[in-house]
């Protein structure tokens, strides 16, 4: 078991490293999945065979202790060698290989259940979000608000809320399942979505902005216009670079973009049943709906809700719309 163990211990490894290298294109989820059915088969096992086994070794060690002491007590000798005591603590003590296969199923059952179902936490890369999200900020995102999913599947068990527009969800980026992007729910499926010279339309009604003081960018050392936008419940900020063009440079090939007319002014598409139409607060500088196309409902991960920490500005822990 040790060697095997050992093979299996090393796999993982090399899985991990082989990921961070960029060798290959890794899947937390599928790698804690596996880390959880591995570390829990060995629980079973430590539970109702090894454990067990340990424990008779140590009820015999007892049993033959006692068979000599009644021995030697024939023999007139009253006392005897040995700590039995400290025999039974070595004969029941669990192997490397068991303490680091069964001894952290329970923590990463948790940690499995708790991503899967409940929370899951990300950091923002860039600054396709600002000023909402700035880069560095980590973040919590509800896995059950948009409905319960299976694990690696993404499959959906229980309907939950529909995203609403002003919803900032994260998603699998659709030309990249792999990857998780993060943006703002523009569009729901049946509206027509239009971003024409940098004004925001959804079912021909221009959404409501209002000029907000020019943001400071740390990151890129420059100011932007910034707007507070009302689009759906609840407002938030956004952002316009005038050295920008309205149009959309490099589009990509995309299913249903036959729904999508672009043009100098920038882009018109009618957002298909069981998709959504995502673009960034930072409208100049976000690569979403625009240009890869819309995002089916099953690559929705959850809803981003709250800043949990910013290491380098405490200051950004909180909720955000």
């Amino acid at each position: 078991m040790q060697i095997l163990t050992s093979l299996v211990l090393g796999a993982f490894v090399a899985y991990i490293g082989a990921w961070y290298l960029g060798s290959i294109e890794g899947n937390f989820a599928l790698l804690l999945f596996l880390a959880s059915v591995v570390t829990g088969l060995y629980w079973l096992a430590e539970r109702f065979y090894f454990l067990p086994a340990r424990r008779h070794a140590a009820q015999a060690l007892e049993l033959q202790a006692s068979k000599r002491a009644q021995e030697l007590e024939r023999m007139g000798i009253s006392k005897v060698d040995g700590d039995l005591a400290q025999a039974q603590r070595q004969v029941l003590a669990q192997p490397w290989w068991l303490d680091w296969t069964a001894g952290i199923f329970p923590v990463i059952l948790g940690v499995f259940l708790l991503r899967s179902f409940l929370f899951e936490p990300f950091k923002i890369p860039s600054g396709s979000m600002v000023p909402t999200l700035l880069i560095g900020d980590l973040i919590l995102v509800n896995k059950y608000h948009y409905g319960l999913r299976l694990p690696v599947l993404n499959t959906k068990i229980t309907e939950g809320s529909k995203p609403q527009r002003g919803d900032v969800m994260v998603f699998r980026y659709p030309p990249r399942p792999s990857l998780d992007y993060i943006k703002r729910v523009v569009g729901v499926p049946g509206d027509q979505v239009a971003y024409l010279n940098k004004r925001l339309t959804v079912n021909g009604k221009p959404v409501l902005t209002t000029p907000m003081s020019d943001f400071f960018d740390e990151d890129v050392m420059r100011y932007f216009k910034q707007f507070e936008e009302a689009l759906g419940e609840k407002k938030h900020r956004m952002l316009n670079d005038d050295t920008r063009p309205a149009f959309v440079p490099g589009a990509d090939e995309f299913e249903f973009k036959k729904n999508c007319l672009y043009s100098i002014e920038g882009v018109t598409c009618r957002v298909p049943e069981g998709h959504y139409f995502m673009m960034g607060d930072n409208r100049d500088n976000s690569l979403d709906s625009r240009y890869w196309g819309f995002v089916p409902d099953k690559h929705i991960v959850g809803k981003a809700f709250f800043v949990w920490m910013n290491f380098g500005n405490l200051g950004r822990i909180g909720s955000f719309n």
